[in-house]
């Protein structure tokens, strides 16, 4: 193996995946600085979020999901030098988002009230209604960040949408404390405040970024991708043909990790806010890698569009081999730290104590999450959702929830039970998505030569 064909594309992968970590990371650190402020008004708060997010976040990445069509389309129009399908894409993009936004807001305006009869603890639940009631409209101004960021990303400049996150979350720390505890003349809204917060700085930050790509001199050429009418059905055919399996994969995966959480609850407040510790930080060291992935659907489409196939297999297991390599870091962090992490958010000695052995599970868990996050990335850039969705609904729905739920409340095994289950569906999705991104490159390799 030429190891040196590798190495060469480490730097202008993580020239594209960096930002996009970033950014990422600043999206996640709204809700890590949520969970941290909330956590020391109270357990039953931070126990509200987590069963909040049940309900918001499986929506929202749909939502997110959706959005994704426009990264590969963009990246592989680029690849070909297309400026007219760009701007096309961008249009049809915008709208899409938009009318997908208000629906998704009318669905869990219209649905949240099922948190009363899930079997949770009702005084979680008074919390969390109110706090959900608030950020279900931060979908609307997150999609339309999402419809520029990934027409940014597919045009290889990832830096934007790590500015406009980096500037929210500047406004959406000091904005988190004031309106939580109560200063600078604010009144202490606890959990809700938190809501109001991450609502405006969304605001803030689908605004900065919907003004720059319009003003920007590199993206004048596309401001046709702005106007309004002229839609074509088979365009949107496409883009949905992506964007819904992509958009059923968040559903199935995030929707797993949803499920944990409601599980958690049938075993008391502590668990659940044990649970919300330990899911927060491991969506810090998922983002890192979705920054991967990112970067692995823009390359691969870029040479997808030109039609080079071994250039498209040499980046996508270039990515592959450092997501590996971040996520064995993240592990030993997570096993190393899991006595410390949890203190940052609460004071309970008792959810501390069942936070640390679910950092010990997250800790193995890493390298699986790394791997399949990058692969589902690379296959999307071949516009290969559908099956990879399948893949995803097995592993998790038909045999690693079940099995939590075995081990959680037949074995005795509580909170680490529905871990192991998590455990378990992401090492099944990530050796699926692997094999089948080996197998389609391949074909594709073979028949082009």
């Amino acid at each position: 193996m030429d190891f040196q064909k590798y190495v060469a594309q480490v730097s202008p992968s993580l020239k594209l995946a960096v930002p996009v970590m970033l950014s990422q990371l600043g999206h996640v650190m709204m809700g890590v600085v949520d969970s941290l402020m909330v956590g020391h008004v109270g357990a039953v708060q931070l126990a509200a979020a987590s069963l909040a997010n049940v309900a918001f976040n499986v929506i929202l990445l749909f939502g997110i999901g959706v959005s994704y069509a426009i990264t590969p389309l963009v990246a592989a129009a680029h690849g070909e030098g297309n400026d007219l399908t760009i701007s096309n894409v961008l249009r049809h993009g915008l709208a899409i988002n938009l009318v997908n936004s208000f629906l998704l807001v009318s669905l869990v305006m219209w649905a949240k009230n099922i948190l009363y009869y899930i079997n949770q603890p009702s005084a979680v639940v008074a919390e969390a209604i109110p706090y959900l009631g608030i950020i279900t409209f931060s979908i609307i101004p997150t999609l339309l960040f999402q419809t520029f960021r990934q027409f940014t990303e597919g045009l290889s400049q990832t830096r934007v949408a790590m500015a406009a996150v980096i500037g929210s979350n500047l406004i959406h720390v000091p904005l988190n404390y004031a309106l939580i505890f109560g200063h600078w003349g604010l009144p202490a809204l606890g959990l809700t405040g938190a809501g109001w917060a991450t609502l405006i700085s969304r605001i803030v930050m689908a605004g900065g970024i919907g003004l720059y790509v319009y003003y920007a001199p590199r993206f004048k050429k596309f401001r046709e991708g702005f106007s309004i009418g002229n839609y074509s059905k088979k365009l949107i055919r496409k883009m949905l043909n992506i964007g819904l399996p992509a958009g059923a994969q968040f559903i199935f995966e995030v929707a797993a990790f949803d499920l944990s959480a409601i599980m958690m609850g049938w075993l008391g407040t502590q668990t659940l806010a044990a649970h919300q510790i330990a899911i927060n930080l491991a969506t810090i060291s998922y983002m890192t890698t979705s920054g991967l992935a990112a970067a692995a659907t823009i390359r691969v489409s870029n040479e997808l569009g030109r039609k080079d196939f071994r250039a498209l297999r040499t980046v996508a297991f270039t990515l592959l081999f450092l997501a590996t390599f971040i996520m064995f870091l993240w592990g030993i962090i997570f096993i190393s730290g899991r006595n410390f992490f949890p203190t940052l958010y609460v004071n309970d000695p008792q959810v501390i104590a069942l936070a640390a052995p679910l950092l010990i599970i997250a800790g193995f868990f890493q390298l699986s999450d790394g791997i399949q996050v990058v692969s589902v990335g690379a296959l999307r850039g071949l516009h290969d959702v559908k099956i990879p969705s399948v893949f995803i609904f097995i592993a998790y729905w038909i045999i690693g929830l079940p099995l939590g739920y075995l081990l959680a409340f037949k074995f005795n095994w509580g909170a680490n039970g529905i871990w192991v289950g998590l455990l378990i569906g992401l090492t099944l999705t990530a050796t699926a998505m692997v094999a089948r991104f080996h197998v389609l490159s391949r074909k594709q390799l073979i028949n082009r030569a």
